[in-house]
């Protein structure tokens, strides 16, 4: 399992979360919400220093990353973040 991180969508965090290097983001579960990967489930975002973490990629000095306790959710599939200029918002796909 991997976490891809497009350069727009860095950027977007960069500016969204005040991100410098050395800094942690992490990908979460949480309840609720439009999440395509298990129904009744979303992901969320925050920027917080890791626990435990089980998959991780760095960009520019930030670590992207997700807790052990959250890999059920994306049944051991790929994660892609991307930046959509339509929407003005970032998007995961997964599977890839």
């Amino acid at each position: 399992m991997e976490i891809e991180v497009t350069k727009p969508a860095f950027q977007w965090f960069k500016e969204e979360f005040d991100l410098d290097e050395d800094d942690y983001m992490r990908l979460f579960v949480r309840y609720g919400g439009c999440g395509d990967i298990q129904k009744g489930f979303s992901l969320g975002l925050v920027k917080e220093f890791p626990k435990h973490k089980a998959v991780d990629t760095d960009v520019e000095g930030v670590t992207f990353y997700i807790e052990e306790e959250d890999l059920w959710y994306f049944k051991n599939q790929n994660v892609k973040i991307k930046y959509s200029r339509k929407k003005e918002e970032i998007e995961f796909v997964h599977g890839e």
